[in-house]
């Protein structure tokens, strides 16, 4: 119980619980201000970062009067009551820990949407197969978290999964738990496609991005350095999807960024949304230019990334195991259905570590 309260006096500091005391009560002031709502966007912003502060203030403040209840109980609580009391304790560690992982968000947008982009590498049909496998494993992870998933493009492969496909997954805080999931995934398994049965190494790339309100993205983009393609529309749609061609694809010539959008049976709305697909996308190549040069500014050389290969699904041994956090687990097939969260929380934990070191180093 002493490890407990430590725990929270720790958080107390870590979380500046006094300062988001204050700038609570500074944004209560503005909600109160009936000239707000006549600016809509402004409006937006001051009522989101009021409900974070509260959460985490009105959180932090319910634990330590339960931790502190508790604790006065224990020690009067004869032998026989703190048996009885391990359930309540057990709780506030819980409730500890929930509000430990409100530090992990250390990225920036990490309340918003998050747009997922995944491609397969060389290898042909093993590739796809792999690529449209991560799909459905974040799809169903997705689910499992009740969130709601939108996909915006699918291309199929020839034989089985996907060469490629965008979507968009919303809920609480889904590019916060998603951003660690950028990199390359690694597939080794005896494959299914080949009658040798022999070992293959498939590899597919996931990018995410934050959806970030269009008006806080000051990005022009000529016409001069876009090509805009249609086509007709492929893979998911429902019935009809085919009849016409409404796909657009978006290419930003100076930077070879594709967007393909084949989500409405529309032609116009599809290539407003690829618009805004691919401005969302220049402005994450924007932000980490900025960190780039932050990082070379002082002393430091190497690329703001969070690695080529950041997981390996070995298939044929029965693990999975995360180059950046060493987590490992040995329920291949649960993990593939979406049970990533664990992956997830340690690799929030390892940018955090990393942001945190950044930090240090520039300071």
């Amino acid at each position: 119980m002493q490890e407990l309260l430590e725990k929270l006096a720790a958080l107390r500091e870590y979380l500046d619980i006094p300062g988001k005391t204050r700038r609570l009560n500074e944004l209560d002031k503005e909600l109160e201000d009936p000239n707000l709502w006549n600016d809509q966007e402004r409006a937006r912003r001051v009522t989101q970062e009021a409900t974070t502060l509260r959460r985490v203030t009105e959180g932090y403040a319910s634990l330590s009067s339960d931790a502190q209840g508790l604790s006065e109980m224990l020690d009067i609580a004869s032998d026989d009551e703190k048996e009885m009391l391990e359930e309540e304790q057990a709780s506030i560690q819980q409730r500890v820990d929930d509000l430990y992982r409100e530090t992990l968000f250390t990225m920036k947008h990490s309340e918003a949407p998050a747009i997922i982009r995944i491609k397969s590498g060389a290898g042909g049909t093993e590739s796809q197969d792999w690529a449209g496998m991560l799909m459905r494993m974040y799809i169903r992870w997705a689910e499992r978290r009740g969130f709601k998933t939108e996909i915006l493009d699918q291309q199929d492969g020839e034989q089985a999964g996907i060469t490629s496909a965008e979507f968009i997954v919303r809920g609480d805080r889904a590019y916060g738990m998603m951003a660690p999931e950028h990199g390359v995934h690694r597939l080794v398994r005896v494959s299914p496609f080949d009658s040798n049965n022999r070992r293959h190494t498939s590899f597919a790339s996931v990018d995410i991005v934050p959806e970030v309100p269009e008006e806080q993205i000051d990005i022009h983009v000529p016409d001069s350095d876009v090509r805009v393609d249609v086509y007709r529309s492929q893979g998911a749609g429902g019935q009809g999807v085919n009849t016409t061609d409404s796909a657009v694809r978006v290419t930003h010539l100076p930077t070879g960024l594709m967007v393909a959008i084949q989500v409405t049976r529309s032609q116009i709305k599809n290539r407003e949304m690829a618009f805004q697909i691919l401005k969302q996308r220049l402005y994450d190549i924007e932000v980490k230019k900025r960190e780039a040069e932050e990082m070379k500014a002082r002393g430091e050389q190497k690329a703001i990334e969070w690695g080529s290969q950041i997981r390996s699904y070995v298939l044929d041994k029965q693990y999975v195991k995360d180059h950046r956090t060493g987590v490992m687990r040995h329920d291949t097939g649960n993990v593939l259905d979406g049970d990533i969260e664990e992956y997830m929380w340690a690799g929030l934990e390892w940018l955090a570590g990393k942001r945190a070191a950044e930090n240090n180093d520039d300071e």
